[in-house]
């Protein structure tokens, strides 16, 4: 059934045809027909491959084919050699594809042709040519392709490729017509002249290709064939043109007397290729950058808090989320203020979150942990060497969060002589990676948090003013935990469930007791502080009892307010100058420090000591001017 429907539909000369030929539904892809020398050339019976799709026959090239198919769609014929199907027995096979849109149904003609049957026979034409009409007896080279021209006449007229020879001088002895209108040139203009300097005389790159270097004329040199895919021609309007040629010495007995030259314009494949070199690059680009943003995304999930919301009931934190909600929906710059470990990376995930740009990212940048030199890197981007260990082109954070939302985390430690940097791409939007001169648009959002007072940073001359009445659009304080002490139950309560699912201790609570003691202490940490000590608690629990380990509070100085007070206590905190304020922390730190013998991460490290998280130990320290390294090597001589 198939077999006669087939012949009705494609007609005999499908059926019969010596070429081996294939219809292909260009919608999915599967095979309806395969005529007779098809499935001999593949190995095939004919249902089988009626049964398979083209792509099955060609595992592992699909660009390849798609290249190709849609140059069929769009030219309605075209060829390629990027094709190698398997045989039936393993064997992988050198054909020539030509493919032709059938009318009707959307289905592509395929003619396979066997390039190693196809060059045995040449050769054997070859050979034919050189015996036939007694060769021993041709003695001049004129009457060599006088014969040649004479005998093979009809095939050069119908020939595709160009062919034209060329005697041992390297002149023009015959032109096909093939030839002619390939190069531009009429072939009365080119016989007798040589070759080389008329179109074969500079490479693509507009060199000057020396003659003695020429392939072509190697073949009647050294008597061998030469086979060359990516050089130019160059036609007679000066335009240059890609082809893939054979040069095949002329004997005369053993007498090398020229060359024949075959050749074809394979500027459109070059084309395509680069079609397809460029897609390839891009996809490359999309995917790298796809993996940066799963591999930080993945990162941010392993060091992100434990909660997403904004916990709490008091005042403050209502006024925080009534700004969120105002801002939000806006592209408007929001700088975030507050002290260490109150939350503002959460207020900035907030903002992110309920903004039209949540589909894509949102990219944390810590401006305090990037030094100096890899700054421009880090935010921008670098090419493959731009400097010493730029192994491979970089993506930078701006760029990873185009669409998106980018979350400048300590934003005041900026050095003064990079923030002119920053300032550009938050006016113009446009930056240009390290080493690369291309410049490149980015639509990102600017979140900036700081926990210094970076008015006063203005004034000092330490922070851009533009910057930071660029960054300071909407300023939003994030209130210390001690400021909200109604809070406290709330987020206790919720660090507690965490803590509980995390270490699998069964259910805790809290008594009545620890709720006034968590209440009680000032929180110089703030909710980070309080994660902290609620998960150390956990661990310590017994029979779901938990264990409270509060940091002994520092001792009030005599007639000061009491701590729970805390409208008594602002004006006592109100004598501290700024100043004052730092050295005190300095000193605090320091004291940590030493006690961890300089050890700032891990068990009985300052960090845990501080109920911080170690980078934020590390860059406190800098910012402070503490000298990490004396610190340990104090530790180890008093050791």
């Amino acid at each position: 059934m198939e077999g006669s429907a087939a012949v009705a539909d494609y007609g005999p000369a499908f059926e019969r045809n010596a070429d081996a030929c294939l219809v292909v539904e260009l919608a999915s892809g599967r095979i309806r027909d395969a005529n007779p020398a098809a499935c001999r050339l593949l190995g095939y019976d004919r249902d089988h491959l009626r049964r398979t799709t083209v792509t099955e026959l060609h595992r592992g090239q699909e660009p390849a084919l798609l290249v190709f198919t849609e140059a069929v769609l769009t030219k309605g014929t075209y060829w390629t050699r990027r094709l190698t199907p398997a045989h039936a027995g393993g064997r992988t096979l050198r054909l020539e594809y030509a493919g032709t849109l059938l009318p009707g149904d959307r289905l592509m003609l395929l003619a396979l042709g066997d390039l190693d049957a196809r060059r045995r026979r040449d050769i054997e034409e070859e050979g034919e040519l050189y015996l036939r009409d007694g060769i021993a007896e041709w003695r001049r080279v004129e009457r060599v392709f006088q014969d040649i021209e004479r005998e093979n006449q009809l095939i050069l007229q119908a020939a595709g490729e160009g062919i034209y020879g060329v005697n041992a001088e390297g002149r023009a002895t015959f032109v096909n017509p093939a030839a002619e209108r390939i190069l531009g040139w009429p072939a009365e203009e080119l016989l007798g002249r040589e070759i080389h300097a008329v179109m074969h005389h500079h490479r693509h790159d507009g060199s000057v290709y020396p003659a003695h270097e020429c392939p072509i004329y190697a073949a009647f040199r050294d008597g061998q064939v030469h086979r060359v895919s990516d050089e130019v021609f160059w036609r007679r309007d000066g335009t240059p043109i890609w082809v893939e040629y054979t040069s095949t010495p002329i004997r005369v007995g053993d007498t090398v007397a020229g060359a024949v030259v075959i050749f074809r314009d394979v500027s459109q494949r070059r084309e395509a290729d680069d079609r397809l070199r460029a897609a390839l690059a891009e996809v490359g680009r999309l995917r790298e950058r796809l993996e940066l943003e799963n591999a930080y995304l993945q990162e941010e999930v392993r060091i992100s808090r434990n909660h997403r919301g904004i916990i709490g009931d008091s005042a403050a934190v209502r006024m925080i989320l009534q700004q969120v909600e105002l801002v939000a929906p806006t592209d408007a710059s929001v700088l975030i203020t507050g002290e260490s470990g109150t939350g503002k990376e959460l207020i900035a995930r907030a903002i992110h979150e309920a903004s039209q740009r949540s589909e894509r990212p949102l990219i944390r940048v810590n401006c305090a942990a990037i030094p100096r030199e890899l700054f421009e890197s880090e935010f921008f981007g670098h090419t493959r060497g731009a400097f010493s260990g730029a192994l491979r082109d970089r993506v930078g954070r701006f760029e990873l969060a185009d669409g998106g939302t980018l979350f400048l985390d300590e934003v005041g430690e900026i050095p003064a002589d990079l923030q002119s940097k920053l300032l550009r791409v938050l006016q113009d939007g446009q930056f240009e990676r390290v080493g690369e001169e291309r410049t490149r648009k980015v639509d990102v959002r600017i979140v900036a948090a700081t926990n210094r007072d970076l008015r006063a940073e203005v004034e000092r001359g330490r922070f851009r003013r533009d910057l930071y009445f660029r960054l300071n659009v909407f300023p939003i304080e994030s209130p210390a935990l001690r400021d909200r002490p109604e809070d406290i139950p709330l987020l206790a309560a919720h660090f507690l469930r965490d803590a509980a699912r995390k270490l699998n201790t069964g259910d805790l609570t809290l008594t009545e007791g620890d709720v006034r003691a968590l209440t009680a202490y000032r929180w110089p940490g703030n909710v980070r502080e309080l994660q902290n000590v609620i998960e150390r608690a956990a661990i310590l629990a017994r029979q779901g009892r938990i264990r409270l380990d509060l940091p002994t509070p520092e001792p009030e100085t005599p007639g000061a307010p009491a701590v729970s007070d805390p409208a008594a206590a602002a004006p006592a905190a109100a004598f501290e100058t700024e100043r004052d304020r730092r050295a005190r922390e300095r000193a605090n730190l320091l004291a940590a420090l030493e006690a961890a013998g300089g050890k700032v991460s891990g068990a009985g490290g300052a960090a845990a000591l501080l109920g911080l998280p170690p980078t934020t130990v590390t860059s406190r320290a800098k910012t402070l001017g503490i000298d990490l390294r004396s610190v340990r090597e104090r530790a180890r001589g008093g050791a």
